[in-house]
């Protein structure tokens, strides 16, 4: 036979809960789908500890089958239905036997199963519910009574199996006395059965002990307007029901308004039981399709920004580093030209200055020395000084250079200190030529008699012709005395003159030989700069260039990653609103069928 509309809606809405992941909810559904399946409509009596339920459905069904009494509370559901022979039984086992367990059935008398399933559940948590069949005219017309257990703290057993009693309703009853208005926790627990299951009453029991019910029924009745919930209320008196039955008081009957509550099953329920159940499969679809739908919008509303701002600022950070170490190759290069040129010019006059003191100390030395007898000394002397300053000048050179580099990676390049030692040490230790010995003319005692023989005849021809004056010979002991006397000092003044020549060689040579060597030694030295220049400037480069393409590495990365993280999310922003759209169109499917008339004679 042809299937009712309401079961493909279910079936769509079980499969749109497998696709999103929802295996809770298609669970639930395919439960509450084998129920509405079941014959017979479920009306389910809840409200809170002592407001009459049982008693409710003892009066409606003629039959004491649901334990009362002031200290009874209802553990369990019971669920009433039509049987021709009246049976009961207490049903223990899995809550959910389509997945695996199984039911059991004990039987029990009728009067008193409902009772004994309440004392089980105390002791046992495997205790479903009590069932109960009476051969009752209500009951054959299809109506299902289920008295369930009390609502109250959430977090109580009783509340939990009320609800899922609920979970399972085609109508819903709520059950409260006349003794007082509705409460807070009975709107709020309607406003949810309304949710799950449209068909729902308010039934004012206890009328018989409160004289001014009919106020509180009207207090109900706005009360339940004002929450927007259905305000059908029906007052209705258990205990005038029972007595009318017992004494056939057709007057007392209509009294205790129950006649009003059958004709409301009557009109609501079992007229037309397909609208009932197709209302509850909606409602159960919707309330389904709520829950699927409202992460996916949160999801979607949040997925609209379409970069991550924490992303996007390590990008543009990441391209400032870039644009940053651009500016930088520029600023250290230039400081480090900078601090070579100021090296260089240290360096050279460092140099100068330090050659200037040793030709001092030569011109000093050669005051008084005699070339010819302290040269080998002198020029041993000469050697180990230059060397020193070539030591001292080139140590200080390399030092300043290893300052250099370290300034400039410390707080340009940081990660650049780490220069090859062979960089730093390119100056030699060959600076110049040994030093030449100058030609010395040496005073030979030839020399020496030649002129003192010169000086000597001056002495004695001038000494002679003086004492002729005096009658002398030109040849006396005068004229020979003070030939000798000038021919000694001819001799010393020419060894005295050699001196100062000699002196005056050497001091030129010693000129000559440290001019060579700042010549030799500064040209070595720029040489030497010009390499380590170039070599610092050449690792620096290659380590700004590296930080540079990591750093530009670093900026595509985070781009493919932003540009992948975009792809994704509009991926999944558009497959969220193509569920949004599916879901939605379910959901208007739905709004649409429980705007029909629901079609009547069709059977699952």
């Amino acid at each position: 036979m042809m299937a009712p509309p309401w079961l493909a809606t279910l079936d769509d809405t079980i499969r749109a809960c497998a696709a999103h992941d929802r295996s809770d909810l298609a669970e639930r559904l395919l439960l509450r789908r084998a129920r509405l399946l079941e014959p017979g409509r479920r009306v389910v009596m809840f409200g809170r500890a002592g407001q009459g339920k049982s008693q409710l459905v003892n009066a409606l069904i003629n039959a004491p089958v649901c334990a009362v009494g002031d200290d009874v509370t209802t553990v369990v559901p019971a669920v009433v239905r039509h049987a021709e022979t009246p049976t009961a039984s207490v049903v223990t086992g899995s809550v959910r036997p389509a997945l695996g367990g199984s039911i059991e059935r004990s039987g029990a008398p009728v009067e008193s199963v409902s009772a004994r399933a309440n004392k089980l559940a105390k002791v046992r948590d495997d205790v479903l519910r009590s069932e109960i069949g009476l051969p009752r005219t209500l009951l054959s017309a299809g109506l299902v009574l289920v008295d369930s257990p009390a609502v109250g703290d959430a977090r109580c057993p009783r509340t939990i199996r009320a609800m899922g009693a609920l979970a399972e309703a085609d109508a819903a009853v709520l059950v409260t006395d006349a003794t007082g208005e509705l409460t807070a926790l009975e709107l709020d627990v309607l406003s949810q059965i309304v949710r799950l299951c449209p068909t729902v009453v308010v039934v004012l029991t206890k009328i018989d002990i409160v004289p001014d019910w009919r106020d509180v029924a009207e207090a109900d009745r706005r009360a339940l307007e004002e929450a927007g919930l259905p305000s059908t209320v029906i007052p209705v008196s258990s205990a005038l029901r029972l007595a009318a039955v017992r004494a056939d008081d057709r007057g007392l009957n209509a009294e205790s308004g129950f006649g009003d509550l059958i004709t409301h099953f009557q009109k609501s329920i079992l007229a037309d039981p397909g609208a009932v159940v197709a209302k509850a499969a909606a409602a159960t679809s919707k309330l389904a399709l709520d829950q699927l739908i409202a992460p996916l919008r949160q999801e979607f509303e949040a997925a609209t920004p379409t970069t991550d701002a924490a992303a996007l600022a390590d990008w543009h950070a990441a391209g400032r580093r870039v644009e940053e170490l651009q500016r930088e190759a520029s600023r250290w290069q230039t400081q480090l030209s900078d601090d070579v040129a100021d090296l260089m010019s240290d360096v050279e006059y460092d140099l100068r200055d330090r050659t200037r003191k040793i030709l001092r100390e030569v011109d000093d030395y050669f005051e008084v020395a005699d070339p010819a007898k302290v040269w080998d000394e002198f020029e041993e002397w000469m050697t180990e000084n230059l060397t020193a300053l070539a030591e001292v000048n080139s140590d200080w050179l390399l030092e300043r250079f290893e300052w250099i580099a370290n300034r400039i990676a410390r707080e340009v390049v940081p990660d650049a200190d780490r220069l090859p030692a062979s960089v730093l040490r390119a100056l030699t230790g060959e600076h110049t030529e040994g030093l030449r010995k100058p030609h010395i003319e040496k005073f030979t005692p030839v020399q020496k008699l030649f002129v003192g023989l010169r000086g000597s005849y001056s002495g004695l021809l001038m000494s002679g012709l003086a004492t002729t004056l005096a009658g002398l010979p030109l040849i006396n002991p005068i004229s020979i005395g003070a030939g000798a006397a000038f021919g000694a000092r001819s001799v010393f003044e020419e060894r005295g003159a050699r001196l100062k020549r000699r002196q005056a060689i050497a001091k030129t040579t010693a000129q000559r030989h440290v001019d060579d060597f700042f010549l030799s030694y500064g040209k070595e030295t720029k040489d030497s700069m010009r390499v380590i220049h170039r070599a610092l400037r050449d690792r620096f480069a290659e380590v700004a260039q590296r930080l540079r393409e990591e750093a530009t590495a670093s900026a595509r990365e985070i781009k493919r990653d932003l540009e992948a993280t975009a792809a994704r999310r509009s991926g999944r922003a558009a497959e969220v609103r193509r569920g949004l759209e599916s879901l939605t169109a379910l959901s208007g499917r739905i709004d649409a069928a429980q705007s029909l008339p629901a079609p009547r004679g069709l059977t699952a």
